[in-house]
C-alpha cells in the first residue's frame, strides 16, 4: 500500500497547533450505567468514533488525525474506554461484552446514533473492544477500520519473522496475564517502561515526542492504570474469553471493514484475520511504520480512513 513521504507525516506532527486544536475539541465525560468514561470531541457532521490502543496509550495518540477527519467534515469522538485514560477504572468488567456494552451505552448517551449507524475506527487494544462492538450491537456500526492488532481468539501469530521478532511482537501478551507481576516490576518505572516501547517497537519512534511520552506516563502511572489495563488481557484471553471471542465470529460481519497493519506488526495477516470473519474487507501495509501508527504516519492513515469512511 502506498504511503505519504515520511518527511509529510513528521512535518505535520512536529507543528501541530494545539491553541488551535482546543478551538476544535473539547474534553467531555459521559456517565453509562454509573461509570465514568472520558472522551474528547469536536467538529460537526457523520460522526467518527475513534478507539485508541490503550497499552500504554489513550486518546491523544489520534491527536494528528482529529483535525483532520474534522477538516473533512466529520464530527470526531475519541473514546479513553473503562480503565483507560481519564475514565474510571473499576476493578472488573474487563471482558468484551462488558466493554462492547460500555460503548453503546456511551454512542447512546451523548447522541451519537441519532441519525443511524456510525463509522468506528481503533487501533491495537481498540481493535478488540470495535470488533466486538461491531458485532454485539450491529445495528450501531455501519463501517469499521481496525488497525495492528490481534482478534482475540481468532489471530494465530505471523509466521513470517525471525524468532527475536515474533518475540517481540508477542511477549507481552503472556507476560501481562500474570497475577500481580506486571503490577510489581513496572510499578514506579512506567516512564523507562513506555520509553523502552516505543523504542522497541516503533519504526519511527521519534514521532512519539517526549509531550507524548509525558501524556501517556501521566495516565499509565495513575492508581489503578497498570492492573485495569492489565485485567483486559487477563480477562480477555483466559478460557472463557476466547471462546466468548469465537463464538462472536461465528456470524460474520457483512459491513465494510478496513484492515491496516505496520510493516513492524500484523502487515497484511491483519486483512487475512479479518477476511475469515467478516464479508468485506479491504486494506494492507502501512509501510515503514512500526506499532504505533498513528503517531509513526498520520497522513497516511488519515488518508487511508477519509478514502474507505466516505467511498
Amino acid at each position: 500500500m502506498a504511503q505519504a513521504p515520511i518527511s509529510d507525516g513528521i512535518s505535520n506532527a512536529t507543528f501541530i497547533d494545539w491553541s488551535q486544536f482546543w478551538q476544535t475539541f473539547h474534553h467531555g465525560t459521559a456517565v453509562v450505567d454509573g461509570l465514568h468514561l472520558h472522551y474528547v470531541e469536536g467538529g460537526k457532521g457523520p460522526p467518527i468514533l475513534l478507539l485508541p490502543c490503550c497499552w500504554p496509550q489513550n486518546w491523544y495518540a489520534w491527536r494528528f488525525i482529529m483535525p483532520q477527519l474534522v477538516a473533512s467534515g466529520h464530527r470526531v469522538v475519541v473514546l479513553d474506554p473503562r480503565g483507560v485514560g481519564d475514565s474510571d477504572r473499576p476493578t472488573d468488567g474487563y471482558d468484551l461484552k462488558t466493554l462492547a456494552t460500555d460503548i453503546h451505552g456511551f454512542v447512546e448517551t451523548i447522541g451519537l446514533l441519532s441519525d443511524g449507524p456510525i463509522s468506528v475506527a481503533a487501533h491495537g487494544i481498540g481493535t478488540w473492544l470495535a470488533y466486538a462492538y461491531a458485532a454485539d450491537w450491529r445495528n450501531d456500526v455501519k463501517r469499521l477500520a481496525v488497525m495492528n492488532a490481534c482478534v482475540p481468539g481468532i489471530s494465530t501469530p505471523r509466521n513470517d519473522m525471525d524468532g527475536d521478532e515474533t518475540v517481540l511482537q508477542n511477549w507481552h501478551f503472556s507476560f501481562n496475564r500474570l497475577d500481580d507481576l506486571p503490577e510489581l516490576l513496572i510499578g514506579g518505572r512506567e516512564r523507562e517502561f513506555i520509553t523502552w516501547l516505543f523504542r522497541a517497537k516503533a519504526m519511527r519512534p521519534w514521532a512519539i515526542d517526549d509531550a507524548a511520552v509525558e501524556q501517556y506516563v501521566r495516565h499509565f502511572s495513575a492508581p489503578g492504570a497498570l492492573r485495569a489495563i492489565n485485567n483486559y488481557y487477563r480477562t480477555i484471553f483466559n478460557v472463557a474469553g476466547v471462546e466468548a471471542n469465537r463464538r462472536r465470529a461465528e456470524r460474520p460481519l457483512e459491513i465494510p471493514i478496513l484492515a491496516l497493519g505496520a510493516e513492524r506488526g500484523y502487515g497484511d495477516h491483519l486483512v487475512e484475520v479479518m477476511r475469515t470473519i467478516a464479508t468485506d474487507v479491504s486494506g494492507g501495509t502501512i509501510v515503514g511504520s512500526g506499532h504505533y501508527m498513528l503517531e509513526e504516519d498520520p497522513i497516511g492513515i488519515c488518508r487511508e480512513l477519509i478514502r474507505f469512511i466516505e467511498r
